[in-house]
């Protein structure tokens, strides 16, 4: 089905073409219309057009009235102060329209008129080390980013940029030869199969850097590792594989509780783009955009200053011939670009990289590997305690991200086993609700929130019924679903012949925004618009649902009109919420 225009859409072309009409040398003008607590819409364009062209704006305004065609769309139209439209649509225009949405599988979202491909790098564990709070905003956000951009049609490629190379494998590596025994040591058998093995690659680790710190010999030892295993050697390729396999269940543990879908040719660490590194390092070289200082291969800006005064420069290769995180991502960007062919490259980093990502994009630019305008960070705030400060364990350590899901599940579940006795849900079914309210409230928290900002993560305030959380639209999703199933064999149907009360409108015109708010959400890759707009959504239909009576209503024609609304209303948050990563349960 193709896309419905919005009642928006359709007033601001009835408007415009007004205005045209009114004054035809203006050419194409924009009304700026924009909804209005005065009417359902005001145009404000009038007045700045009348300035522009020495004219009346009142008698503009009633010019632009009269040119307004009466096709059932528009119920009033007045001239406002110094020549403002306020506009109200008829009944019969928002239901006719929302019956539109409801026949269309996609709401009447349209598709992109020119979708691309576009590259996106989120999440980013590293290898050997558990995920922790700093994760899950890269991967929570970049999860919502890559469902939106999918159902809008784009071709989205995702990438799992881990840390799977360098001095750390080489020193772990080392010490795995030294005690062959270590790896297949068993841990804890209450651990899950994951845990299990981020459990045995923690505490190889801890005792290998223990040994690296203390021990000359092990460390020159460790290094000589790095070289065997960056030139390709049998033995030391072998325990790198077992560590990063190792590594791979756990984190598809952690994103399965999280509720987000990895699939392992996602995963593209460091060291795939190993071979490409002295490519990169020649290239930039001989083209002039790197030069040698004091040995490193540097990139310098004329912006970038350290605190002394003297220009800090990228650094893509090191001294020692090593390579650091600027060759693996300049080799990413070129095999992003020339290999997969995308358009556009997204990169959900913490904020406090941004230095590091404005460098690297700046050198690839410099060296045609990236077109201008094409690769785009997504910034991301810290999440802080209740203190306002970083979040810490009480000991000041980081705080493991599969002990926050934990817990918020555990609250979660304790909430729905007490809101939800009178339901008859088995222990199974409890639990798996709590789990979807559970991990829906950490999502839901982070992205309510600006990615650019800082949030407090607060369990109290994620799992309340009450305020602007995702329990609060799985419960209004799920008293949809109670008043349908009670309304047994009478079908939502759309009436446009019928009066709306306040709170129908309001509810309708709503809803109508839906496809607008997911454009917007997508060109400007912030989740939290999508967020602000379901929340917005569920609080009308609580007003609806305090205000009009559905089964009870007065005509059968009524119940179903407002049967009609319900569904619409359910569908729009399961779509939305889904974007979002996000279940919505029948049953709450």
């Amino acid at each position: 089905m193709a896309s419905v225009p919005s009642l928006a859409a359709t007033v601001h072309q009835r408007v415009a073409d007004a205005l045209s009409a009114a004054l035809p040398e203006a050419g194409a003008a924009d009304p700026l219309l924009r909804r209005s607590d005065r009417a359902d819409f005001q145009a404000n364009g009038v007045l700045g057009l009348a300035k522009k062209l020495k004219a009346n704006p009142r008698e503009l305004a009633a010019q632009v009235v009269q040119g307004l065609p009466a096709d059932g769309v528009l119920a009033d139209v007045e001239v406002s102060g110094p020549g403002f439209l306020n506009i109200a649509i008829t009944d019969a225009a928002i239901v006719s329209t929302l019956a539109a949405r409801a026949a269309d599988d996609r709401l009447g979202v349209p598709y992109a008129e020119n979708p691309g491909t576009t590259v996106i790098d989120y999440s980013q564990p590293n290898v050997a080390k558990e995920m922790h709070v700093g994760h899950l905003r890269s991967t929570v956000i970049g999860d919502a980013v890559v469902q939106i951009l999918e159902h809008r049609g784009e071709t989205v490629v995702r990438r799992h940029h881990i840390g799977d190379w360098g001095t750390q494998f080489g020193m772990l590596i080392q010490y795995l030869i030294e005690h062959p025994h270590e790896l297949d040591h068993e841990s804890d058998a209450a651990d899950g199969e994951g845990e299990a093995a981020m459990s045995r690659l923690n505490r190889l680790y801890k005792a290998s850097r223990a040994l690296f710190d203390s021990d000359e010999e092990f460390k020159t030892r460790a290094r000589d590792r790095v070289v065997a295993l960056q030139s390709g050697d049998t033995e030391t390729l072998a325990l790198w594989h077992k560590i990063v396999d190792e590594s791979k269940i756990y984190f598809q543990g952690v994103y399965n509780k999280l509720d987000v879908e990895i699939v392992d040719e996602d995963i593209v660490g460091e060291s795939a783009y190993n071979d490409d590194l002295q490519a990169v390092v020649k290239d930039l070289e001989e083209a002039g955009v790197a030069v040698r200082s004091e040995g490193a291969l540097c990139v310098f800006f004329d912006d970038v200053k350290g605190p002394d005064g003297n220009p800090t420069p990228l650094i893509v290769q090191k001294s020692n011939g090593g390579f650091g995180y600027a060759a693996t991502d300049l080799a990413a960007i070129r095999n992003r670009i020339g290999t997969l062919k995308a358009d556009t490259l997204l990169y959900v980093v913490d904020a406090r990289q941004s230095l590091h990502f404005r460098m690297v994009f700046e050198t690839a630019r410099r060296a045609g590997w990236l077109p201008e305008d094409t690769a785009k960070q997504l910034a991301f705030g810290t999440v802080l305690g209740k203190d306002g400060k970083p979040f810490k364990t009480r000991e000041g350590e980081t705080v493991r991200l599969v002990d926050l899901l934990d817990e918020a599940i555990e609250r979660a579940t304790a909430v729905v086993r007490e809101k939800s006795e009178n339901l008859g849900l088995s222990e199974e079914e409890t639990v798996e609700r709590g789990s979807q309210v559970g991990i829906g409230a950490v999502k839901y928290a982070d992205l309510s929130t600006s990615m650019s900002r800082d949030y407090i993560f607060d369990l109290d305030r994620m799992v309340s019924l009450n305020g602007d959380t995702s329990v609060y639209l799985q419960y209004a999703y799920a008293r949809i679903q109670s008043i349908l199933r009670k309304a047994g064999d009478v079908a939502p149907a759309a009436h446009p012949e019928l009066p709306l009360a306040p709170a129908e409108r309001a509810l309708g015109l709503h809803l109508d925004e839906f496809a607008e708010v997911l454009s917007s959400v997508a060109e400007t890759y912030e989740p939290h618009k999508l967020a602000a707009y379901l929340y917005q959504l569920a609080s009308h239909y609580t007003t609806f649902y305090d205000q009009c009576p559905v089964i009870k209503a007065e005509t059968p024609a009524m119940v179903e009109n407002r049967l009609f609304l319900c569904d619409l209303t359910a569908r729009t948050l399961r779509q939305g919420m889904s974007l979002l990563g996000i279940r919505t349960p029948e049953r709450l």
